[in-house]
């Protein structure tokens, strides 16, 4: 069985790719994980507010994997299996696939315009050789049709 792993944020190219990975998931009637990133908050002088910045955006991801994997189930009857990490996220994400060998794919959304994003950049640069599976990218740009079209 397949298993696509999506990492989430609140970014169109994000939601692009978990349509992506959603529908390819049910044609061939893999999984689902969703995996949230929240990157450590610089640093702020006080300790005691930069732990109410860092648990606000932890909340803030946790919430919003919990509503997208609510939108898959109810599409597709599956229950994504969902992962909120905090760090780099680079390392986040290698650590993670390192952790869940069952992963048989890693799908990252880029962007419409300008920099694809950090995660693609490096993934498809440098990383792609450090990769245990194989990466889809997939452009926001694509519409909801041809998206279900090529999954």
């Amino acid at each position: 069985m397949r298993t696509y792993l999506v990492i989430m944020d609140e970014t169109a190219e994000a939601g692009t790719a978990l349509r992506f990975a959603s529908r390819r998931a049910a044609k061939t009637g893999g999984d689902l994980q969703l995996l949230a990133l929240v990157p450590r908050q610089q640093f702020v002088a006080f300790g005691g507010v930069q732990a109410t910045i860092e648990e606000e955006a932890r909340s803030r991801a946790e919430v919003l994997i919990t509503s997208l994997a609510g939108n898959v189930f109810s599409e597709s009857g599956k229950m994504p299996a969902i992962a909120v990490r905090q760090g780099d996220g680079v390392k986040v994400v290698t650590d993670y696939l390192a952790d869940h060998p069952e992963v048989a794919a890693l799908v990252l959304g880029a962007a419409a315009e300008g920099s694809p994003g950090p995660l693609v950049t490096w993934f498809s640069g440098a990383g792609i050789g450090t990769l245990p599976c194989p990466l889809y990218i997939v452009p926001a740009s694509l519409d909801e049709s041809r998206l279900d079209d090529l999954s």
